[in-house]
């Protein structure tokens, strides 16, 4: 067996499917060449370690006592195209917000060098931001959405990318395609993703929503998933007038998740922005399906869309994970969606509508392990398990210019559960010194791109 490429001393913090969150002090970490942790266990093991896994005492490299490593953030619902405009034009209800800003934003890129620049930086922005996976919508353009394929491959980030299907769209009529095209150019794009073979980022099937897709379009999309065996992602009751606008275009369907549902576009490799408003029948379904749910708490409150309930949605066992979902949310940090997800919860609870709110660490599950299972990544990533891939980042609540300031008492013995939180509260990309996706290390960003 060859040595470990890296091996790591100190602080590692997880969640697993029994603990939100578990902070193991003094441990050593190996990955191997392919990227895949080999091994986490106590320091005090590192002679029998490095005898069973062939490394010296001198190839550890040790984390300073208050620097911690925890896994990648996995940002389930993402806009790319979208980021263009990103913290501004939060001012109107969703369907307005789309026909004002949204539509005429995405049209632009038909043009391959609007859209090189824009998706450029919003891959790097994720990136710095911990964003080791993300699940990105991109337009209606088969060539833009392929080019940001290339551009989070380039950069090493694990992704999904979706070429955005729609043929209906009474708003911005010049932004829609025929139902012949969307299903041929959605072929295009998955052939052409295959074909690239990219070693972490997959094709999507993405019809935007039920309101942007004729019953013919569905269907065809369900059979390309179905044929390909491809992941889905859309979108789902996120706001009132959009649901009544949905029971309108499809009267002869029970419910908003039977559109999807009977289209076969609801399947365990789908994941379903938002659910605001789903039925515990509704809720039934996707956990009878396998289907999950991405959390959007910045979007939902920003465009005043609604709440998403997620107590009540673990408790029909339904996999979910939370999503930045830029541009209707206004920032592209997961951080954001892990403090905005525990103030919505707050909300909930101070308006009786459960009886206890979801605890920070609870939250933080969500964003790592919660969303690699919402992605079917959870045999993959999601924590720091023997036999994943290595996809973490290296977090130092102590980086010159941090946004945290800590105290002497703070620094007393071994990394302190205090700081972690001060950490997800208050930390930003300043405290995140490198991140690492399949054991390579993508940020800082080498000079190769």
């Amino acid at each position: 067996m060859p040595p470990p490429a890296h091996v790591f001393r100190g602080t590692f913090i997880h969640s697993t499917w029994t603990c939100p969150m578990e902070v193991l002090r003094d441990h050593l970490l190996g990955v191997s060449h392919g990227g895949t942790i080999m091994f986490l266990e106590e320091a005090s093991q590192e002679e029998r370690l490095a005898k069973e896994f062939c490394f010296k005492p001198c190839e550890i490299r040790e984390l300073s006592q208050h620097e911690f490593f925890m896994p990648g953030l996995v940002d389930t619902h993402i806009h790319a195209p979208q980021y263009y405009f990103a913290g501004s034009n939060v001012d109107l209800p969703l369907l307005e917000w789309l026909a004002k800003y949204t539509f005429p934003t995405e049209l632009r890129f038909q043009s391959i060098d609007f859209a090189e620049e824009v998706y450029t930086k919003v891959v790097r922005r994720t990136l710095k931001n911990g964003t080791t996976t993300a699940c990105y919508f991109g337009t209606i353009h088969t060539d833009s959405s392929l080019l940001l394929a290339e551009i989070t491959d380039k950069f090493g980030q694990r992704a999904f990318v979706g070429k955005v299907c729609m043929d209906l769209n009474n708003t911005v009529p010049e932004y829609k395609e025929t139902t012949e095209e969307s299903i041929k150019e959605t072929e295009r794009f998955v052939s052409e993703m295959l074909k690239k073979n990219y070693s972490r980022v997959k094709p999507i099937v993405t019809p935007r929503f039920a309101l942007s897709c004729s019953e013919t379009l569905l269907g065809e999309l369900g059979k390309i998933a179905k044929t390909n065996d491809l992941h889905v992602q859309s979108h789902i009751s996120e706001n009132p007038d959009e649901i009544e606008a949905v029971k309108s275009l499809y009267p002869d369907y029970k419910h908003y998740t039977d559109v999807y549902d009977k289209n076969n576009l609801l399947t365990n490799k789908t994941v379903m922005a938002h659910g605001c408003y789903l039925s515990a029948e509704e809720l039934d379904i996707f956990r009878d399906r396998g289907a999950s749910i991405s959390h959007c708490p910045n979007s939902n409150l920003s465009l005043s869309s609604g709440f998403l309930n997620v107590l009540e949605v673990l408790k029909h066992e339904v996999k979910i994970g939370l999503g930045t979902d830029v541009a209707g949310g206004y920032s592209s940090s997961m951080f954001d969606a892990i403090r905005k997800a525990v103030m919505v919860s707050n909300i909930l609870s101070m308006n009786k509508i459960n009886t206890k709110s979801l605890t920070l660490k609870e939250v933080f599950r969500l964003a790592t392990l919660g969303g690699s299972q919402a992605l079917g990544l959870d045999k993959v990533i999601g924590n720091f398990e023997v036999g994943k891939e290595f996809d973490a980042l290296l977090i130092n609540p102590k980086a010159s210019d941090s946004p945290i300031d800590l105290f002497y008492g703070d620094f007393v013995g071994d990394i302190s559960e205090a700081i972690i939180q001060k950490f997800l509260y208050l930390g930003d990309d300043r405290n995140i010194e490198e991140v690492y996706v399949g054991g390579k290390q993508v940020v800082p960003f080498s000079s190769s791109v």
